[in-house]
């Protein structure tokens, strides 16, 4: 489960009134008469079917000749997850960084090995949060207006980048929102990350280092940043990007579940796939997420009186209380962001949260009870 506000987009071909606009084309820089022209044309579509399941789910080689590394082109969106901006950097998806969910659970599947359950919870639950529910279409960025125009207030549709929705503070290599950018790579948190490879690690990134580097990073937070916040769903997802890193950086012809640094500098500052990577050997999620809670627990909380206030949030779901999580995420964040949805942003909402409702009785087992704030 696993910060927001990135760049604008710049055109990427000639547009004019009698042209069709591609379907992942860049909006801004285009004139107002422009943009009038051609955002009624990105009409509202039914969420796409999810991708089937892959033929073969072994390791092989991802880092191949049908997706190459290319450099970012003016107007190409980046946000504060190195696993997707690596995606979108070897064409796995668009490579201007807006995708449809069913574009990312597969893209995650085939570039990582990611389990598709697990896929499909955690790419809903950014989708939700910051996706163009009418248009299906996702930002891994900052707000872009290449997913359509928005549904009504107060709907932010404002991507991956936006803070305390789906990305939150004490990241390993990014800052907090706080302090100004919480997407782009952050070398002076990344030399932290290298010294605590080299200290509890013996100069890899593995179990032991994030017990220690998470916890060190949320003390950092709560001394540093007034507004430091670590309750549902930041708490939940801090501690599985620290292990989606040894589960899906680590080369799977090697899995030690020790990650190399400089492979984890090329994901992390470059957006890059070593050469001659191989994806995880079997499909997995976030393994081991509690062993990194385990070693330093902290109990989810916020700074409320400035710095060095850190209060405890009793009402916040906790690590495992996964069908806390997805309650608390449909009463406090759906329904905040849409509290009277109709037509067709209703129609989708109830599809999405249908998926992952799916998906969370597939990843935790069944149990949780299902939600239909917009009916059945």
């Amino acid at each position: 489960m696993v910060s927001f506000v990135f760049v604008t987009c710049l055109v990427l071909g000639l547009v004019s009134s009698t042209t069709a606009f591609p379907a992942y084309g860049s909006l801004a820089g285009l004139s107002q008469d422009e943009l009038d022209r051609i955002i009624p044309t990105l009409q509202a579509r039914e969420p796409a079917s999810l991708p089937p399941p892959m033929k073969f789910n072994g390791t092989k080689l991802v880092n191949d000749a049908q997706h190459p590394w290319k450099p970012l082109k003016p107007g190409d969106i980046r946000g504060p997850c190195p696993g997707l901006n690596t995606l979108a950097s070897h064409g796995y998806l668009p490579r201007n960084g807006i995708a449809s969910p069913s574009q990312i659970i597969g893209a995650v599947q085939e570039g990582y090995n990611m389990d598709p359950s697990f896929a499909t919870f955690v790419t809903y639950l950014g989708h939700i949060s910051n996706g163009n529910q009418v248009t299906d279409l996702l930002s891994i960025g900052g707000k872009s207006h290449g997913t359509g125009p928005d549904p009504s207030s107060p709907a932010p549709v404002s991507g991956l980048s936006t803070h305390s929705t789906f990305e939150g503070d004490a990241s390993l290599t990014r800052g907090d929102a706080f302090f100004g950018d919480n997407h782009s790579f952050n070398g002076t948190l990344f030399n932290e990350f290298v010294d605590f490879s080299n200290k509890f690690g013996g100069g890899k990134y593995n179990l032991t280092v994030a017990g220690e580097l998470r916890y060190h990073r949320i003390q950092q937070s709560i001394a540093s940043n007034p507004n430091f916040s670590f309750v549902a769903p930041r708490y939940n997802t801090a501690y599985t990007e620290s292990v989606f890193l040894i589960n899906f950086f680590v080369d799977g012809r090697h899995y030690d579940g020790q990650l190399d640094l400089e492979v984890a500098r090329g994901f992390f500052q470059d957006m890059r796939m070593p050469h001659d990577f191989h994806r995880a050997p079997k499909p997995i999620g976030g393994d081991g997420f509690e062993l990194v809670e385990a070693a330093r627990p902290i109990q989810p909380g916020r700074n409320v009186r400035g710095v060095n206030s850190y209060t405890p949030d009793p009402t916040s779901p906790k690590l495992t209380e996964f069908c806390k999580v997805y309650e608390n995420f449909v009463n406090k964040t759906v329904l905040t962001f849409y509290p009277k949805p109709t037509g067709a942003l209703r129609k989708a909402l109830k599809i999405n949260l249908g998926r992952l409702y799916d998906a969370l009785n597939k990843v935790n087992g069944p149990g949780c009870t299902q939600l239909f704030p917009y009916g059945k």
